[in-house]
Order: structure tokens, then C-alpha cells, then sequence
């Protein structure tokens, strides 16, 4: 069936090609992204351009195209890339990262102080094209002056989407990414660069920004000791099963006491009970307790 097809049986609320619902099912088993019946016309929307770039005509070549054919990692890849793609903006959610600053950052500081190494490792998990970690390292830049002094930082960036990634390592951003943006932040980390603003080298120095499947379970195993997680509005596109796979994973890569944020509209309310919900000012957050053994 084509493109066009498809979109007509919709429109008559007639059964979805079978073809589109075999690529939905790919699409979950690799990524753990999952599109209900509502949601497949927007999945068909984003293999349109996929379609045309393979120069395949329906529906059927082009499931072929992401299992079958020479190449076909790429092309799924590619879908990926299409559906994965992400809105925010600097400074996002700024009661939470108020409550970073003011409450988390010090108690971590309190739990580590006797360990003869000071890291601190925070993981933005799917980081879209960069706000939220370039963020999170100002923030840390401004502390490092005081109670941070003397730590060692580390902060990594992961995402899905290889565009969002390239993007995010290019660290250049328009006036919306960076509306946001107190003029402090602007002046002191941004160099005008046309139209748009360079973020400079000091903030982006300090991440590492790779390309991660979070519904990959052998590498989601190697990920250990961070203090603090962000994975907020990626969760949503994930069917429970798949939530509660990346949320265990979670809490085995988290340190005792690790924190861990959602968005806003997320929550572990019959997902998980392994975190403890924690109220902070303006905002909550999980906190990583040990389970007893009975537990």
C-alpha cells in the first residue's frame, strides 16, 4: 500500500496496512518505542520521507528496505532519526534545576565527602540536541568556584537520534533553544555567531556525547556509578514493559542514593517501586535506596 493509501484508510477508519503495523513492531523491538493505533498515522508521516529518499513506492518495499536489503541498519537508523526527534530548550525546567542546585548537589557532596576521590557523574539520558547537558555543565561550572572545587565532573550525554547528536556536538543554537537563556549564562558562555549563538569551549569540554538505544540491555549494563540521572520526556513514547526494563536499568546504574529525574508528566506510579519519591522545592524527584535482602 502507498503513502497515500494508507492515509485513506485512516481517514475511512479502516484497518492499517499490515505492512505499516509489521514496521511498528520492528520499530518497538529495537528501540522500545511503541505506537498504539491512534499514533500510527503519525508513524506513517515519518516514513514518508524515508520512502521517497529509498525511492520505495509502498509500504511493503519498504519494510523490506529496513529487513531484508543491503544496508538495512542504515535505514533503520535513519527511521530512528525520523522518529526521535525532540523539542526543548536551555534552562527548561527551572524549579528543577533549582532544586539541583540548592538540595541534591549537596546532599551528594555530604554522602562522598570521606571518599578519597570526589567524581561526580551525572548521565543525560536521551539529550535531544544538547540543552539539557550544556545546562546541567553550566550550572556545575558555576559551582565548581565553591563547594565543587577540587571534584572531578563528568557528565554524558546520550541520545537515539544521530541528527540530534550532530547537532548537539556542533553547540550552535537560535533564538528559540535559547530564550531561555538569563543574560548572565549568555554573556559568560556564548559567543554570538551570526544569527545564533556558539556555546564556547569551556562548557562543551566537559561532555561526552555518544549515540545509545536505551531499550539495549548489554550496553545499558556497562553504564555504573552516577549520582544523578536525567531522562526526562523520553519515557512517554515507551509501552510499560519497555518503561520498566529502562527504569531498572536505572536504578542498578545509579549510586546508594542516587537521584533520578523525570519530566514533569512522568511518573513511576505503576511502573516501578524500587525509587523513593522525594518532594523538593518546586519540583520531585526518585531517590535510589538499598533494598534489603528480604526485600
Amino acid at each position: 500500500m502507498t503513502i497515500a493509501a494508507a492515509q485513506s484508510a485512516f481517514a475511512l477508519d479502516s484497518p492499517p496496512d499490515p505492512a505499516l503495523v509489521r514496521i511498528r513492531d520492528l520499530v518497538y523491538q529495537v528501540a522500545g518505542i511503541f505506537h498504539p493505533e491512534n499514533k500510527l498515522p503519525m508513524l506513517l508521516d515519518r516514513c514518508g520521507p524515508r520512502m521517497k529518499e529509498r525511492n520505495t513506492p509502498t509500504l511493503d518495499e519498504y519494510f523490506a528496505c529496513l529487513t531484508s536489503r543491503p544496508n538495512r541498519h542504515v535505514e533503520l537508523v535513519a527511521l530512528l532519526n525520523e522518529i526521535t526527534i525532540g523539542e526543548t530548550c536551555f534552562f527548561r525546567n527551572q524549579p528543577q534545576l533549582h532544586a539541583l542546585r540548592q538540595v541534591v548537589i549537596p546532599k551528594i557532596l555530604k554522602a562522598k565527602s570521606k571518599l578519597p576521590l570526589q567524581p561526580l557523574r551525572i548521565w543525560s539520558a536521551g539529550c535531544s540536541t544538547g540543552e539539557e547537558p550544556y545546562t546541567l555543565n553550566m550550572i556545575i561550572l558555576e559551582e565548581a568556584r565553591g563547594r565543587l572545587k577540587d571534584w572531578t565532573i563528568e557528565i554524558l550525554a546520550t541520545d537515539l537520534n544521530e541528527r540530534s547528536l550532530a547537532h548537539a556536538k556542533s553547540a550552535i543554537y537560535g533564538a528559540y533553544s535559547t530564550r531561555n537563556l538569563a543574560p548572565k549564562y549568555r554573556q559568560k558562555y556564548f559567543t554570538p555567531s551570526a544569527e545564533q549563538l556558539q556555546l564556547q569551549p569551556v562548557v562543551r569540554n566537559g561532555i561526552t556525547f555518544s549515540r545509545l538505544n536505551l531499550s539495549d540491555d548489554g550496553r545499558m549494563r556497562f553504564i555504573r556509578g552516577l549520582d544523578i540521572i536525567f531522562c526526562c520526556n523520553v519515557l512517554i513514547y515507551f509501552d510499560l514493559l519497555s518503561k520498566q526494563r529502562v527504569i531498572q536499568h536505572f536504578y542498578n546504574n545509579l549510586l546508594p542514593h542516587g537521584y533520578f529525574f523525570m519530566g514533569n508528566s512522568e511518573s513511576l506510579c505503576g511502573v516501578s517501586d524500587h525509587f523513593r519519591l522525594v518532594d523538593l522545592p518546586g519540583a520531585t524527584a526518585y531517590i535510589k535506596e538499598e533494598r534489603s535482602q528480604g526485600a
